[in-house]
């Protein structure tokens, strides 16, 4: 497999995830299974089937995060040296040039994606018109509604 790029921040959000899924969720299913057992019948015990799913859901989501840990190429963006280039991890404001509304996106992985809190998929149309590219410079981005312009305002490794 090959390796995942993904921020600092990020990194630090998926280990979190997994203590809490090894140290709370999993005893927490086990525990259930244990009392579910305890009322008899498991043909017919509709408590064991949902603590049974559940485990299920648990065991692959850690297996999951274990698997992007372990892919994962971790990136600080205070580290890096890109002379004003848009890269992964760089925050960058734009404006649109038609409207003059600006905008702050930090450039993360698939996984730390979250429009709501300025975190755009590298994979995103709005991310791959960006990368490469230096403050001042205008990047064309094809939308759902047409065309868009953006202008480069600044660029960021914060």
């Amino acid at each position: 497999m090959s390796k995942v790029p993904l921020t600092l921040r990020g990194a630090e959000l998926l280990k979190a995830e997994l203590h809490r899924l090894k140290t709370v969720e999993r005893p927490s299913v086990i525990a259930a299974i244990a009392e579910a057992r305890s009322h008899g019948d498991l043909s017919e015990n509709a408590e064991y089937d949902a603590a049974k799913e559940r485990q299920g859901f648990v065991e692959g989501r850690i297996a999951e995060v274990e698997s992007k840990l372990s892919n994962a190429q971790i990136i600080d963006p205070r580290s890096l040296d890109a002379d004003g280039r848009v890269v992964f991890a760089a925050t960058v404001e734009l404006e649109e040039i038609e409207s003059g509304k600006t905008v702050l996106y930090q450039i993360v992985g698939d996984d730390e994606a979250d429009l709501k809190l300025g975190k755009i998929s590298l994979k995103s149309p709005v991310a791959r018109a960006l990368i490469g590219k230096f403050a001042g410079d205008v990047a064309e981005v094809q939308t759902p509604g047409g065309m868009r312009e953006y202008e480069i305002l600044d660029v960021r490794y914060e």
